[in-house]
């Protein structure tokens, strides 16, 4: 099998095999199904549309190339293009053109004409058409399919998505009906010609594409969904997990160091069991409950003044034992600025059994 399942033609290799089979012998695969959709992808098209740009150079070292240029952007609309895609870009229900290798001659891959009818499920440009393959492995207990879907795990086969030189604009609810055209060639591989329409109206495109030259475009990340998909506000969603995110780890910054302690401090005067603390004190790591938020954290006992972070309640209860006074000493050599040096911690007398 190769990309959409029949290039390079090795498939015509197994369906003759058969004349070796026995009546009752089994085929792995047994069974093929080509599906085929069409898809909206205005950044892949512009891709290759630009590609001829280098083409539009009237003075190279010289020379015009600007005769070239149409024939240059006919050659990079005639690569298929091997990568994967979010199935959402797909505007409909995929066409399936089945294959059975039991029962089908060699001359079936010859010539393979693929009629298409889709119902279009949205409003977007068409683009082109974009193919993948399921087989099936009939086997005498159970059945097991081989997906290189989009919505499936990716294997090497990837999908592949043939452009159309002239996209054009559909509608929700109309007909795009046509045909893919397979032609086996000389080169181990097919020629491709697509022919798309919209039922009732003049609107169509045509295109002719050489399977053995496909684009390899796939970069080993992730494929985009399709923009307009949210149904939600994605600025909204991003900055609120953001808040989430922040209220569970309730990270302090001090001179530039992460501290774990307490998310909710009160910028003013904490009231701590009726005595007042200097305005700008930060309370990290004592069982604090703030009245304002509700939120709890346990973590070793430590003060830092003045307060780098933190806004809530204006009130803290704090457990009798760790009552502290109105004020305490603060050296100078502790000091950079309006800062506190990392990692000295300013206790008043009688504290030292809670320093750890």
């Amino acid at each position: 099998m190769g990309y959409m399942l029949f290039n390079e033609r090795m498939l015509e290799t197994f369906l003759h095999a058969k004349k070796w089979l026995k009546s009752d012998g089994k085929m792995f695969p047994t069974r093929g199904d080509l599906h085929v959709a069409p898809f909206t992808d205005e950044s892949l098209y512009m891709e290759q549309f630009n590609k001829a740009n280098f083409w539009y150079q009237q003075n190279f070292h010289g020379v015009d190339l600007s005769s070239l240029r149409h024939a240059a952007l006919k050659e990079y609309f005639r690569q298929p293009i091997v990568d994967t895609f979010d199935i959402r870009i797909c505007l409909a229900k995929s066409v399936r053109h089945v294959v059975d290798f039991l029962t089908a001659p060699e001359s079936d891959l010859h010539r393979i004409e693929i009629p298409l009818e889709f119902h279009m499920l949205q409003t977007a440009m068409v683009h082109g058409l974009a193919f993948w393959f399921d087989v099936a492995f009939l086997g005498s207990v159970t059945t097991v399919w081989l997906s290189t879907a989009p919505t499936e795990p990716l294997t090497h086969w990837y999908q592949v998505r043939c452009l159309l030189e002239q996209p054009f604009l559909a509608r929700q609810g109309q007909l795009l009906v046509g045909k893919v055209l397979l032609v086996a060639n000389k080169r181990q591989s097919y020629d491709v010609t697509i022919d798309v329409r919209i039922e009732g109206t003049n609107i169509s495109s045509v295109n002719t594409l050489d399977l053995k030259n496909p684009y390899f475009r796939y970069t080993g990340q992730a494929p985009s969904a399709p923009p307009g998909q949210s149904t939600t506000s994605p600025a909204e969603a991003y900055w609120s997990q953001l808040d989430a995110q922040g209220a569970r780890q309730a990270v302090n910054m001090v001179n530039g160091i992460a501290v774990n302690g307490v998310g909710d401090v009160q910028m003013e005067a904490l009231t701590v069991n009726g005595s007042s603390t200097p305005s700008g004190t930060a309370l990290l790591g004592l069982d604090v409950q703030s009245g304002g938020s509700g939120r709890q954290a346990s973590r070793n006992v430590q003060l830092v003044s003045p307060l780098i972070y933190g806004a809530g309640s204006s009130t803290a209860q704090i457990p009798q034992q760790l009552v502290l006074g109105s004020s305490y000493p603060v050296s100078s050599n502790l000091m950079i600025g309006d800062y506190v040096t990392p990692g000295n911690v300013i206790l008043p007398q009688g504290m030292d059994a809670y320093r750890s």
